[in-house]
């Protein structure tokens, strides 16, 4: 305990000056915090992301990883901006700023397909303070890739890069190549100690697991105005946002009475968060959400103001309304079972009809999906080993409406699980690092149903429940029964934890079976990486 006690009061002297610096979220990085974060002796709220200013004490957490295997005699300027710091910092008394130049070069082989596999990028973050109350970040990237099989099978279906954007090289001869460009910015006001405000243009995640079946950063960065509030052992969150959808039609600026606007159509979302850290052990969290769509060109009903009201029960409005919005509610729960394992759950209802639940017959519209896990430190008593074992599973037709301009979904992509609906994933991830030696090991286990002679079984988020063709006998997996085989091994050493700068050897062993044959995909790359950000291929 006294040792714990040290370790926070020399991280909170070391960076007093950038604790509201916003810290980009990025699982693989936050695992590492596990210790700290799920402690007997500490009390966060750990199921809001990203971490930003507001919450002093967590921020000074992730600030102690930028400490990892830098040597503090290096009296060079190559060698400290290589190995100990940003590329340019600079840290005053009324304002700090850093910038970064953010490289990921892959190089890798689809052995399955015999595919040579690449990615070129280049980036930047830029991030600071302004004062005591004012932090801002922001990161750009341009890309160009070859993926492999499956990816590349995923983004001409959808014509998004996951969790990205749109592709723009979709016309000639190297089609099979994909480009495109990405960037996040937010700023982030800290009023006082119980009030924060957030714009940005990004992504956000509700939850301790490694999923989240209420909002993740699955799909494309979206722009959002957030208030967060802090009252003793209550924090709560409430957000608007702004998603496209490109599965309707692009708006057409050439419409002969110009009521169109250019790009595609969009629709509106709010959400409201509350999470109760009832004592040192055992945390509560309530949800809520609705989507609406921008109606037609005649009647176009944007932003509506009776969702502004952050402190109401969105669903009552949504029926005083009479409107027929996209609604979901959800709870989350995590206990602190022993000293360095945490449970956790989520529970979400999209639509829900007691009696037919408990009938068992498989009513379609009983929409809900169920997340529990088990996350912890130290596994095995081995310092830094830290580890996640969960169990995700979404009802047939879970986040799905009549039109994609109502689901719950961004950019052709889920908001929730990135497998949509009507599946049951079992997942393992762990997580240990030994100096600048980092080893990441990651298995994944689903079962779904996919559509089956032109039947919808409900796992496609996109596609618009009134299509089903019965009312009754849906159960999860239903469909043409698939199951879907994961890992993922990696193994780094870190050049600089500032911005993660690292190389890397990594492998992919993936399947897909159902009775209509298999898809294996064996894939080994190795690369120079950086930056915290998420890229999904799980899926």
């Amino acid at each position: 305990m006294k040792k714990h006690i040290l370790g926070l009061l020399l991280v909170f002297a070391t960076f007093y000056a950038s604790a509201q610096q916003i810290i980009p979220y990025s699982y693989n990085q936050y695992q590492r915090l596990n210790r700290s974060l799920y402690s007997l002796d500490t009390r966060f709220h750990t199921s809001l992301k990203p971490v930003i200013g507001d919450d002093t004490t967590v921020t000074r957490q992730l600030d102690s990883l930028l400490l990892i295997g830098t040597d503090q005699t290096r009296n060079s300027w190559v060698t400290r901006k290589l190995f100990n710091e940003h590329l340019v910092e600079i840290n005053k008394e009324d304002y700090s700023v850093y910038i970064d130049f953010l490289p990921d070069f892959q190089i890798g082989r689809d052995f399955s397909h015999e595919i040579t596999t690449w990615l070129n990028t280049r980036g930047y973050q830029i991030g600071g303070t302004i004062g005591k109350k004012f932090s801002f970040y922001s990161s750009g990237f341009e890309n160009q890739a070859r993926f492999n099989n499956y990816l590349t099978n995923y983004i001409d279906a959808k014509n998004v890069i996951p969790g990205m954007v749109n592709d723009r090289n979709k016309t000639g001869v190297f089609t099979n190549n994909k480009d495109w460009a990405y960037a996040t910015a937010v700023l982030n006001y800290t009023a006082n100690k119980y009030f924060t405000f957030t714009l940005g243009h990004d992504k956000n995640f509700i939850g301790d697991g490694y999923r989240s079946l209420l909002l993740s950063d699955i799909s494309a960065a979206y722009p959002f105005f957030k208030v967060t509030g802090t009252l003793g052992n209550v924090k709560y969150m409430a957000m608007w946002s702004q998603f496209q959808d490109p599965n309707n039609p692009v708006l057409d600026p050439s419409d002969p009475q110009g009521l169109y606007d250019h790009g595609f159509k969009r629709k509106w979302g709010a959400f409201h968060y509350l999470d109760w850290n009832v004592n040192n052990r055992l945390s509560l969290g309530f949800f809520d959400s609705i989507i609406w769509q921008d109606t037609d060109a005649s009647g176009k009903r944007g932003l509506d103001i009776s969702y502004l009201n952050p402190i109401i029960f969105l669903r009552t409005i949504e029926g005083m309304n009479g409107s027929l919005d996209n609604a979901l509610i959800g709870l989350t729960a995590k206990y602190k079972l022993f000293s360095n394992g945490t449970i956790y759950g989520q529970l979400a209802l999209d639509e829900f009809t007691a009696k037919e639940v408990f009938k068992g017959n498989g009513y379609w519209a009983n929409k809900s999906a169920i997340q529990l896990g088990l996350k912890g430190f130290d596994a095995f008593k081995v310092a830094n080993l830290n580890y996640l074992v969960e169990f995700n599973t979404a009802r047939p037709f879970t986040y799905t409406q009549r039109t994609s301009l109502l689901n719950y979904g961004n950019y052709a992509e889920a908001l929730a699980h990135p497998m949509g609906a009507n599946f049951k994933e079992f997942l393992t991830i762990w997580n240990y690092q030994l100096g600048r030696w980092g080893f990441y090991g990651q298995g994944n286990y689903a079962q779904y149903g996919l559509n089956q002679n032109g039947e919808n079984f409900g796992k496609d988020i996109n596609e618009s429940y009134l299509t089903r063709k019965q009312d009754y006998g849906y159960q999860t997996a239903g469909g043409l029964k698939t199951n879907f085989y994961y890992l993922d091994g990696r193994i780094s050493y870190l050049l600089n934890p500032k911005y993660n700068l690292r190389f890397e050897l990594g492998g992919i062993l993936r399947t897909e079976k159902n009775s209509l044959g298999t898809d294996r995909t064996t894939q080994i790359t190795f690369g120079l990486r950086s930056t915290f950000r998420n890229i999904y291929q799980d899926f």
